[in-house]
C-alpha cells in the first residue's frame, strides 16, 4: 500500500483528508512543517500533500528542506492551497511541486490526481532504473575493451588516458616499466598454457604490490605498466621493484621452469622525467634498455642515468685519457670489493663471459649462523661480518669479486678456480676468519657452485 504524508495545521482539513485517502493508501498526518522534516528522516512515503500557508515554517521553506535529503530529492509534493491566483501556482511549480489542489479540495479530484501522480512516478522510475541498467551495461561494455582480456588489466590506451587525467588534475606519481626476461623461453619449453598463467601470476603480483590509486596496465607480450600515483620517494619505489623483482623470481622458481627467467624494471619520476604518460613511458623504456644491457633482473632509475651522464658531460675528454682513467687500478691487493648493486651487474657481465668460454668460475655463498643458544647482538654481528670482509680481502686474489648481500651473508666469485680450488679456498676463509674472530656465538658456513649451475651443494 503506498503510504501519502499529509502536512497541514488545520484539524479539520486532516481529518477530511485521511477519511478520503485511507481507504486506498496508508495516510501518516503532521501539524507542523519540522514534524514532517523529523518523519521524513527515517520514515518514508510515495507522495507528500503540503499546505503552503503554515505557522513557524511555511510550505515553500518545508519543500526546500525537502529537496536537500538525499531519500527524498524525488518524492512528489502537491501543495495544498487556498490560493489560487497565477502567482501562487507558478511559485508552487518553481519551488519543486508537482502538482496543487485548490481548497476546498473535492475529494474526487483529490483522488485523481494522486493515482496520476502515482503512476507517473512509477513510470519515472522505471525508466530511471532502466536507464541506469543501461548506463551499467555500457560502462561494462567500456570496461572490458580497457581490459586486457587474459590479466585483467588496463590495456596502453585507457592506462595513458587515466594516468594524463591524473597528472593534470594535480596527482605526480612515477612510471615502472616491468618485463620478464627470456619469458619466451617458458612458452617455448612448456607451452603457451603455463607461459599464460606465468603472465597471470605476474598480474596478480602486480597487485599484491600496488596501492589504491595506482594503475595497473599490460601493454602486451611480457611487459607490464605500473603508475605509482602521489608523491613516492626514491626509497619508496625501489622498496617496491626489489620486492617486485624477488617475489616474481621466487614463484618462478618455484614452478620449477629451467629457463632462467628473472625481471628487469625501468623506473621515470615526475615531473623530473616527463610531465605526462607518453614521456614518462619513454623515459622507464630508456631505464629498462639499461637494465636489459646491464645483467638484466634489476631496477634502475632514468634520472640516474640522466644524472651520471651529464656529470661526466661537464668534462670532456680525449682518448689517452680514457684509456689512463679505464686501465686504472684499485691499490689493494686482495679480492675486490663492491656494492651489491654494482656486484649484480658484474656477475651477469661474467656469466655471460663463461657461457661463450667455458671456463671455470665458482660462486661462493658465506652465511654467518648462530653458534649453539647464544644470540649474538648487532654489534656482535657486525663486528664479525667486518673480521669475515676482511679474511674474504686477505685470503682472495685480486681477480677475484665479492659483495656483503646482507648482514649475514657474503658472496665471492672465484674466476678460473674449480670446485675443488673453491672449497680450499672457502676453507681458507673460514680458518682465517676463526683466527680473528673472538665471538663464539657465531660460525660460517658456504655454499660453493659452478656459476652455470642452478643447484648449491651446502657445506659446513
Amino acid at each position: 500500500m503506498k503510504t501519502i504524508l499529509v502536512v497541514d495545521d488545520d484539524n479539520m482539513n486532516l481529518a477530511t483528508t485521511k477519511e478520503v485517502l485511507s481507504e486506498k493508501y496508508k495516510v501518516v498526518l503532521v501539524k507542523k512543517g519540522q514534524q514532517a522534516l523529523s518523519y521524513l528522516e527515517n520514515g518514508d512515503c510515495d507522495v507528500i500533500l503540503l499546505d503552503i500557508n503554515m505557522p513557524e515554517m511555511d510550505g515553500f521553506e518545508v519543500i526546500k528542506r525537502i529537496r536537500q535529503m538525499e531519500n527524498h530529492v524525488d518524492t512528489p509534493v502537491i501543495f495544498l492551497t487556498g490560493d489560487n491566483d497565477s502567482e501562487t501556482e507558478t511559485r508552487c511549480f518553481s519551488e519543486g511541486a508537482i502538482d496543487f489542489i485548490g481548497k476546498p479540495f473535492v475529494p474526487a479530484v483529490m483522488l485523481s490526481r494522486i493515482a496520476r501522480i502515482l503512476e507517473l512516478e512509477e513510470l519515472r522510475r522505471s525508466l530511471a532504473d532502466r536507464l541506469e541498467q543501461k548506463i551499467r551495461e555500457v560502462s561494462d561494455i567500456k570496461s572490458k575493451t580497457n581490459r586486457d582480456a587474459l590479466t585483467g588489466l588496463w590495456n596502453r590506451e585507457y592506462t595513458e588516458e587515466a594516468v594524463n587525467d591524473m597528472l593534470k588534475g594535480g596527482m605526480g606519481g612515477a612510471v615502472m616499466m616491468i618485463d620478464m626476461d627470456n619469458f619466451k623461453l617458458i612458452n617455448d619449453n612448456y607451452g603457451h598454457i603455463a607461459g599464460d598463467k606465468t603472465l597471470k601470476m605476474f598480474a596478480d603480483t602486480m597487485r599484491t604490490y600496488s596501492a589504491e590509486g595506482d594503475v595497473l596496465c599490460r601493454i602486451g607480450g611480457d611487459e607490464f605498466v605500473m603508475f605509482v600515483s602521489g608523491t613516492p620517494s626514491k626509497a619508496e619505489l625501489s622498496k617496491r621493484a626489489g620486492d617486485i623483482i624477488t617475489d616474481i623470481v621466487k614463484k618462478i622458481e618455484d614452478c620449477k621452469f629451467e629457463t632462467d627467467t628473472s625481471v628487469s624494471i625501468g623506473i621515470a619520476k615526475f615531473p623530473e622525467d616527463g610531465t605526462e604518460f607518453a614521456k614518462l613511458y619513454n623515459s622507464a623504456d630508456k631505464a629498462l634498455y639499461y637494465v636489459k644491457q646491464n645483467g638484466k633482473n634489476s631496477y634502475h632509475f632514468f634520472s640516474d642515468k640522466i644524472a651520471a651522464e651529464n656529470n661526466r658531460g661537464e668534462k670532456t675528454v680525449d682518448l689517452k685519457y680514457l684509456k689512463d682513467l679505464m686501465n686504472r687500478a684499485d691499490s689493494g691487493n686482495g679480492a675486490y670489493l663492491m656494492d651489491f648493486e654494482s656486484f649484480h651487474h658484474v656477475y651477469n657481465f661474467i656469466r655471460r663471459f663463461v657461457e661463450r668460454s667455458d671456463r671455470d668460475v665458482q660462486i661462493v655463498l658465506f652465511t654467518m649462523t648462530e653458534n649453539g643458544n647464544s644470540k649474538p647482538d648487532a654489534s656482535e654481528t657486525e663486528t664479525a661480518m667486518e673480521l669475515l670482509e676482511q679474511s674474504i680481502y686477505t685470503s682472495l686474489r685480486r681477480s677475484d669479486i665479492s659483495t656483503r648481500y646482507s648482514s649475514r651473508q657474503m658472496i665471492v666469485i672465484l674466476m678460473d678456480a674449480n670446485s675443488d680450488n673453491g672449497d680450499m679456498v672457502a676453507e681458507r676463509v673460514i680458518n682465517d676468519f676463526n683466527k680473528v674472530n673472538n665471538c663464539d656465538k657465531v660460525r660460517i658456513d658456504y655454499g660453493i657452485a659452478r656459476l652455470e649451475s642452478k643447484k648449491i651443494k651446502a657445506k659446513q
